[in-house]
Parts: structure tokens; C-alpha cells; sequence
């Protein structure tokens, strides 16, 4: 889906994703996180909220300590490997979460609930 976009995969647990994912805002490459655990790193919080706001005729996002232009193209996906993740209600107001490994069945009991 994304592939011809370039997509970047980072994880949490590599030592420069905070660059990568600046340097992909500010660009517009999507980027996956994967192997995202039970909670996730703070700052992501801008990013999943899209917190973004116009200096000087600039879109900008916070992230970290400084300001860098966002590109109106950047998309953000996490995935996970826990088969059932229970995440905070602060989590789940952010994004939203689709269990892949469902059957067709199921997913349409869940949606018709």
C-alpha cells in the first residue's frame, strides 16, 4: 500500500527513530513502528494527536524540543505482535486499532455490537 511511497520501518528500541520519524514528517515518507508494546514512548504524543499549528505561514509539529515543518503527506502506523493488546483508554482515544487476525465473521459481530 505504501510501498511506493518509501515507507520507513523503524522500532521503538532502535536508537534513532526519533530522527527518522522527523526526518519522514518533514518529508512526507510514511513510516511504521513495529513491535509497538503495552505503552509507547511520550513522544509520540504529538504525532498520534497531530498537534500541529502555523508559524510564519509554516505548518509545524512539536516534537521533542523543537519545531519542524509537517508535511500534510506523513502517515504514521504501528503494528504490534501481542495477539491481544490492551492498551490505556489514553491510547485508544489517539488512534485506532485493527485486529487483523479476526475472521470475517468476527470482525462483523465486533462492528455490529
Amino acid at each position: 500500500m505504501e510501498a511506493p511511497s518509501n515507507l520507513k520501518v523503524v522500532k521503538m528500541t532502535d536508537g534513532h527513530f526519533l530522527r527518522t520519524l522527523e526526518a519522514c514528517i518533514r518529508i512526507g515518507i510514511p513510516v511504521l513502528m513495529e513491535d509497538v508494546g503495552d505503552t509507547l514512548d511520550p513522544a509520540l504524543e504529538p504525532v498520534l494527536l497531530k498537534q500541529t499549528f502555523i508559524q510564519g505561514g509554516r505548518l509545524l509539529i512539536r516534537l521533542g524540543d523543537s519545531d519542524i515543518d509537517y508535511d500534510k503527506n506523513f502517515k504514521f502506523y504501528m503494528t504490534s505482535k501481542m495477539s491481544n493488546p490492551h492498551y490505556l483508554p489514553e491510547v485508544c482515544i489517539k488512534v485506532t486499532i485493527i485486529n487483523f487476525t479476526v475472521t470475517r465473521k468476527g470482525l462483523e459481530d465486533q462492528i455490529l455490537r
